[in-house]
């Protein structure tokens, strides 16, 4: 049932080729057309030659369209080369966009349960797989299956017992070959495995090279490396034997076939046998000789690229196991995924409904709690480091799984689709991820249609410019991936200046002014306040200058959100049950 899947994925993809597909497809058949024309014109200027004595000026016209049919046939094989190339790139770069905009429309939950290395494998090294089955296996699959039928067709009528040998022996190899598919596949499958194990584990030995080497685990992480590689070539190797067993099964047969042929015409010939109602002649004997070898030619082909068919429907089962379905279908079966609208966003209203949160240790942050938030509302979540001030922002951005119900504008958390949530949700951790880019490409990702003049207003307004200026090429300054080049609070400032470039309804923000100075945290809350008046806004924070500047304030004690009497007191607290 799976491999049934499969083919019937991979030919969807492939009609997603359009006449690219098509003429990859019919091109070689046709050429295969020509070939029958090409040699019965070869065997007859043979037979006038040697048998009639025909002089060679007499020849030239036949030769002539002999030649141009042979040049025909070229174009028609190269030009048929070319469009499968074309083909299979369309159908790749088309895949590759479905996965990437699959992945990214994946909440974080489910991108960080898994190696970034692995995912990246499955784009790039997954995706090219496919190359083989579309660009080869496929034009070879139409000609193994017309042309020698069409072949055998031909010679019937010329020789009965020549088309007989072809249909007896031409149908033994894809038996054969599809008995040593079944290793191919098995062993197809068990590379690509091994083949993602190691690109995920590369890419995070990579990733942490500087961790690895300071607690002197270079050493053995390069045996479990090796260790790793060997397997994939053990693997790698173990396929390429099923395949030259297929490509013997395949010789072995058509060696029998071909010596058959021959061994039938020459005595034929030599009048040792006659199972002919007519002499054989010199052209027929000549015609089938040649064209002999060419009946298995597409068999041929066939097995030599059969292994590129295993290897793709392993990379699709691998592209499945980690990411299930794709694309349209995928955005089609999204449960209640509701369409992104083009228009202003307006502040949301929040509302907690028996929400329960634990930590990754199994820590108890909230238990049962009901809860809501009018539009436009700013609060303000205090308390210890570790009691779980970010755990609740994340849930609220749907980072962190949940028990019970969050609802934003009165809809269940879970019917936003990934597009309309991020659009509409802004939230800024406390280590927000800078690219390797200049300082202006990571403030573009805040939106990445914005202008220049947007992006040195929003720079402006979150301080940006008080650095940069200073800076040899300004906002085009380049930082290193995770902002290595800048502190912590100007990796802030710039996470913040992203924020300002979007129009969002609900503002998330854990510790946003955790790596300011005093002076800086001031003039930064001024324009943080500005930007949210109209926006609903929830901030988890140590600051009380930020804390007493909120509408509410809550306190986490003992897995309950419990409220101060007034933003700016810091007395006696009150349990909450009911609505803020």
């Amino acid at each position: 049932m799976a491999d049934h899947n499969n083919n019937r994925q991979l030919m969807s993809l492939f009609r997603g080729a359009g006449w690219l597909g098509r003429l990859a497809l019919l091109l070689p058949v046709l050429a295969g057309g020509l070939l029958v024309v090409q040699t019965w014109l070869l065997a007859s200027v043979l037979h006038r030659a040697v048998a009639e004595h025909v002089p060679l000026d007499a020849l030239l016209f036949p030769i002539a369209i002999m030649l141009g049919t042979a040049a025909g046939r070229a174009a028609l094989n190269g030009a048929g080369e070319v469009c499968a190339t074309q083909a299979s790139e369309a159908i790749k770069r088309s895949l590759r966009h479905q996965l990437f905009a699959t992945l990214m429309a994946r909440q974080p939950l489910w991108t960080a349960a898994r190696a970034s290395g692995g995912l990246s494998t499955l784009v790039i090294e997954q995706v090219e797989a496919l190359d083989g089955f579309f660009a080869r296996y496929l034009p070879a699959m139409l000609q193994a299956a017309i042309l020698p039928i069409a072949f055998a067709a031909v010679m019937l009528p010329l020789d009965w017992m020549v088309a007989l040998l072809f249909l007896v022996t031409a149908p033994l190899i894809p038996v054969f070959m599809a008995l040593a598919g079944w290793g191919a596949q098995a062993a197809s499958d068990a590379q690509a495995g091994a083949l993602g194990r190691l690109a995920g584990r590369f890419s995070d030995r990579l990733r942490g090279m500087v961790t690895l080497k300071l607690f002197g685990r270079e050493a053995a992480e390069t045996e479990a490396m090796f260790a790793a590689s060997e397997e994939l070539r053990r693997r790698s190797m173990k396929v390429m034997r099923i395949a030259f067993l297929s490509s013997a099964v395949l010789e072995f047969f058509a060696a029998l076939g071909v010596a058959g042929v021959a061994l039938y015409c020459g005595l034929s010939l030599l009048g040792l046998i006659h199972l002919r109602a007519v002499p054989l002649s010199l052209e027929t004997a000549l015609f089938c000789l040649i064209m002999a070898p060419e009946v298995y030619q597409p068999l041929r082909l066939l097995a030599a690229h059969y292994h590129d068919r295993a290897n793709a429907k392993a990379a699709l089962k691998e592209i499945e196991a980690t990411i299930g379905k794709w694309g349209d279908e995928a955005e089609a079966t999204q449960t209640n995924a509701r369409v992104l609208r083009d228009q202003p966003a307006q502040p949301m209203t929040v509302a907690l409904h028996g929400l329960s949160l634990t930590t990754s240790t199994g820590a108890v942050v909230l238990s049962d709690v009901e809860l809501a938030f009018g539009r436009g509302t700013h609060v303000a979540i205090v308390g210890p480091s570790g009691i779980g001030k970010s755990t609740l922002v994340e849930a609220v951005a749907r980072m962190r799984d949940y028990t019970g119900e969050i609802r934003l504008d009165g809809c269940s958390l879970d019917e936003f689709s990934e597009a309309e949530l991020r659009q509409r949700v802004a939230f800024i951790g406390q280590r927000p991820h800078l690219f390797a880019g200049t300082i202006a490409d990571n403030i573009r990702l805040g939106r990445p249609d914005a202008c220049h003049t947007a992006i040195q207003a929003a720079a402006k307004r979150a301080l940006v410019t008080r650095f940069a200026e200073a800076l040899p090429l300004g906002l085009e300054t380049p930082v290193g991936e995770g902002g290595l080049g800048l502190s912590g609070g100007e990796a802030q400032r710039v996470a913040l200046a992203r924020l300002f470039l979007r129009d969002p309804g609900l503002i998330l923000l854990d510790e946003p002014t955790a790596h300011l100075d005093p002076s800086t945290e001031d003039e930064v809350l001024e324009q943080l306040l500005i930007f949210s008046r109209g926006r609903t806004m929830i901030v988890a924070t140590h600051a009380l200058t930020l804390a007493r500047r909120m509408d509410k304030v809550y306190r986490l004690i003992d897995g309950q959100l419990v409220e101060a009497l007034t933003p700016r007191q810091a007395g006696p607290a009150r349990r909450l049950r009911g609505a803020a």
